[in-house]
């Protein structure tokens, strides 16, 4: 078989890459997750839920350090 009839079988992506993006990707899942619910049931009754920790710190700094292993995930040279 020549060489010209080769197939070329090479990804843009290794595997450490393809890793990353889906642990990226979990993370910034998860940050949503956390910051989704808690709605009250009554539309006249606030509920204090809404400004919790969880979803004013956790949540949100969980969806950027997902973007950010993503990217990184993407930029990381493969080897």
């Amino acid at each position: 078989m020549s060489d010209n009839n080769r197939i070329n079988n090479d990804f843009a992506f290794g595997k450490q890459n393809y890793i990353l993006m889906a642990v990226g990707t979990a993370l910034a899942i998860l940050g949503y997750i956390l910051i989704s619910g808690g709605g009250s049931d009554d539309p006249t009754v606030f509920s204090e839920e809404l400004f919790s920790f969880r979803r004013m710190y956790v949540a949100p700094l969980l969806i950027l350090a997902g973007l950010v292993v993503v990217g990184w995930g993407i930029m990381k040279k493969v080897k």
